[in-house]
């Protein structure tokens, strides 16, 4: 566990995955893949307990679901009527996708709660780029997400059902009270409760327990077809789940190709552009001095100084190029202690706060310190930033999550090629997500989250 912060020495920063493009007008944000539902659990839908919570929910939602909807057609229709004065239309139009995302993401814990499907909550979905285009893509996007009208779907069928169910308890009670009735009936008469009829109190132990029999075993019905329902509508197909896995496969290993060839490009522009021109200099250097050893020794021995400078020099970038391909310190001594050597070589003071039990596997650990040590390069390289935070935790889902934020100008952006690029690639290609929140101005933020076995 550390929780410090590392001044910037003279050192040169932490090895980045490409040179990152300037800041750019506007803010930029990205996400990975979204994971693939969770495969549904088999759990019994007609278990006693399961039966008679789901009995309860369906009664409140009997009362509570008309409410709902008429909030929701309210909002609709208002801002359909009113879209052309002075965008209140629009501000209710937003107002009802987002209700409609509450009730479906409230619909499917609810149902998750109640039946251990595994049924995956409805996202928000976020800028996919920036500007007002980005923003009424996102709303769009939101709109017609498959899963909140999954959700909704369930939410008004299981309203029905529950007005099926309120009347089912309406003549369960009145069955017990038709059977309790001969005991008190004064005159030979019961009256049905609720339904304003009169029976013989004879017939009263006949018809009563009828009604609690029937009415219970709808009850029951009612439920479980609420239950297999739910998991028709609210659980992906197994063949949808197969397909999203499939796609997800995918999309990492083209994630692993891109951030290969990423990298591939940045070592040999780090070379080409580094330290090949450093050896050629210290080759003439040495030729020079070769020529000048027997007339001019002390010019010899002044050139073979400089050879020597540079020699040293091209070490050291060769050094660093070696981190930036594999940081030895991570495999030795965990991500904990890579992060603090990061810091510390850092050009921007750095507060690190890494608090993480256990390791994770090697592909997540180094996915995730990449990811930091490219923001760090980019935030003393073009955010023009004054200080950074990094938190590292280790998440209770068993994901290792890091947020880095640095106080610059704002403005990144992922361009093919850059060094966001490569942390976009290698994070989908760990099976991970990533979020960049970088509005001009700043400040900017990167958020990636991987499994820690994956």
């Amino acid at each position: 566990m550390t929780s410090n912060t590392a001044a910037a020495p003279a050192s040169p920063p932490a090895p980045a995955t490409g040179p990152e493009p300037g800041p750019a007008p506007g803010s930029a944000s990205a996400n990975g893949p979204r994971p693939p539902a969770a495969s549904a659990v088999r759990s019994p839908v007609a278990s006693p307990v399961r039966v008679l919570v789901a009995v309860a929910q369906l009664a409140a939602l009997g009362l509570v679901g008309p409410v709902v909807f008429t909030v929701l057609i309210t909002l609709l229709s208002t801002g359909i009527g009113t879209a052309v004065v002075l965008g209140i239309g629009l501000l209710l139009l937003i107002g009802f996708v987002y209700a409609l995302w509450a009730v479906a993401w409230l619909e499917a814990a609810r149902v998750d709660g109640l039946y251990h499907f595994g049924v995956p909550a409805p996202a928000l979905r976020r800028r996919p780029r920036p500007g007002f285009g980005g923003v009424l893509l996102m709303f769009w996007r939101q709109a017609i997400d498959p899963g909140v009208w999954r959700g909704i779907a369930n939410f008004a069928i299981a309203t029905a059902l529950g007005f099926v169910t309120i009347l089912l308890v309406a003549v369960l009670v009145s069955g017990i009270a038709l059977t309790l009735s001969p005991l008190l009936a004064g005159e030979g008469v019961s009256r049905l409760w609720g339904w304003d009829l009169e029976l013989p109190a004879t017939w009263a132990f006949v018809v009563g327990p009828i009604m609690v029999a029937l009415s219970a075993a709808a009850l029951i019905g009612v439920a479980i077809l609420h239950g297999v329902l739910s998991r028709l509508i609210m659980v992906p197909s197994r063949e949808a789940q197969l397909a999203a896995q499939a796609r997800q496969s995918a999309e990492q290993r083209a994630g692993a190709v891109r951030a290969a060839d990423v990298e591939r490009t940045r070592i040999e522009r780090d070379l080409h552009d580094g330290v090949q021109p450093r050896l050629v200099s210290v080759g003439m250097t040495l030729g020079l001095a070769r020529q000048k050893i027997d007339d001019d020794p002390a010019a010899a021995t002044a050139l073979i100084e400089e050879a020597h400078t540079s020699t040293k020099a091209a070490i050291t970038e060769l050094r660093q190029l070696a981190r930036g391909i594999h940081a030895s310190v991570l495999d030795d001594r965990g991500l904990d202690a890579a992060l603090s050597a990061l810091a510390a070589r850092s050009h921007v003071p750095v507060h690190l706060d890494v608090r993480i039990e256990g390791r994770c596997e090697r592909s997540a650990e180094a996915a995730v310190y990449f990811a930091i040590a490219e923001s760090l390069t980019n935030a003393a390289k073009h955010s023009r930033a004054s200080a950074v935070r990094v938190v590292v935790r280790r998440r209770e889902d068993g994901t290792l999550w890091a947020r880095v934020e640095d106080d610059g100008i704002g403005g990144a952006r992922i361009l093919p090629g850059g060094g966001l690029d490569g942390i976009s690639n290698r994070i989908v290609g760990a099976g991970g997500t990533y979020r960049l929140d970088s509005p001009h101005g700043g400040p900017t933020a990167l958020e990636v989250s991987v499994p820690c076995a994956f």
